[in-house]
Formats: structure tokens, C-alpha cells, sequence
């Protein structure tokens, strides 16, 4: 099953990963080969669950007490960058090709 440039191009921007190269394009296809078994699974009957644990009459919780506060600073010292008093979290480890950039590559897989 060939995946289209439309589609690898979003989930590029969805998940931050490249599917530049052939070897990256193969695992998708093959994801979604494993993930297709999914459709073979007769579920006639079965009602959709909202919860693994739905079986239980109550989920056991903890007690939400606060044992330790104020340490904001401390831990803002472990970000690698910062913005005010917030962590800034990367826009991703790779470039992204435009979508032209793709067709070219992906004719030629």
C-alpha cells in the first residue's frame, strides 16, 4: 500500500519524524501493513469500552496532598531554554521539506 505525499506530509508535521529517506517510508508502510490486521478482527456485538478498568466499581485514588511547593525556580533550572517562568519545548529535531521537495523524492522510491 503506497502512501501519498499528502499523507506523509502530515503526519511529518503531526509527529516531528522524517520520511525523507526510503528505509523511513518502509516502516510506515509496514506500521500501517500490521496495523491494517486490526480491520480482520470480527467485533460484531462487542460495545466499545471507555476504559480498560471498566470492570471496576471504583479506581482506587491517592490522596492529592501537597507535601512540597515554592520550587518553581528549582525547577525551572533543568530546562534547557526558558520563556518567563515556562518551559519551551522544542519545534522539532528535524527540518521539514516542503511538499514539493516530497514528490520529488517519493518518485523515486
Amino acid at each position: 500500500q503506497k502512501v501519498s505525499v499528502e499523507v506523509l506530509d502530515h503526519l511529518e508535521h503531526l509527529a516531528l519524524v522524517d520520511f525523507r529517506d526510503s528505509e523511513g517510508v518502509e516502516r510506515l508502510q509496514k506500521a500501517i501493513q500490521f496495523a491494517d490486521q486490526l480491520q480482520e478482527v470480527n467485533t460484531d456485538g462487542v460495545e466499545p469500552m471507555d476504559s480498560v478498568l471498566e470492570d471496576r466499581w471504583c479506581l482506587y485514588l491517592r490522596e492529592d496532598d501537597v507535601t512540597e511547593g515554592n520550587c518553581t525556580k528549582e525547577l525551572l533550572e533543568n530546562a534547557r531554554e526558558k520563556l518567563e517562568e515556562y518551559f519551551v519545548a522544542p519545534p522539532g529535531n528535524i527540518p521539514l521539506p516542503k511538499l514539493e521537495e516530497r514528490e520529488t523524492f517519493l518518485q523515486g522510491s
